[in-house]
């Protein structure tokens, strides 16, 4: 059988694995939440690099519409500020 990932040798893999199952469920929570956080992180270093003129509250709002969706993200935040701008590219 091979790994989960093309690039992790089936021994580090295993490894890993046995580190991951010892882990206490309060550190795997821990984990999760930080890489979810890079990549918000990183979406949003992206969104600046393609919009750099926009505001950060305009920036964490295209996050948003990228995240959620267009139509729940207005339904959460109410509609775009900017109602002339197409919508943002993924």
């Amino acid at each position: 059988m091979g790994t989960l990932s093309s690039d992790t040798s089936p021994e580090a893999e295993r490894v890993q694995l046995e580190i991951f199952r010892a882990m206490p469920p309060w550190r795997k929570a821990q984990l999760t939440a930080d890489a979810c956080d890079c990549a918000r992180q990183l979406s949003l270093a992206g969104l600046r690099l393609r919009h750099p003129t926009e505001s950060e509250a305009s920036l964490r709002r295209r996050l948003a519409d990228l995240t959620l969706g267009e139509e729940l993200a207005a339904r959460v935040y109410g509609p775009r500020r900017d109602p002339g701008t197409p919508p943002c590219d993924a």
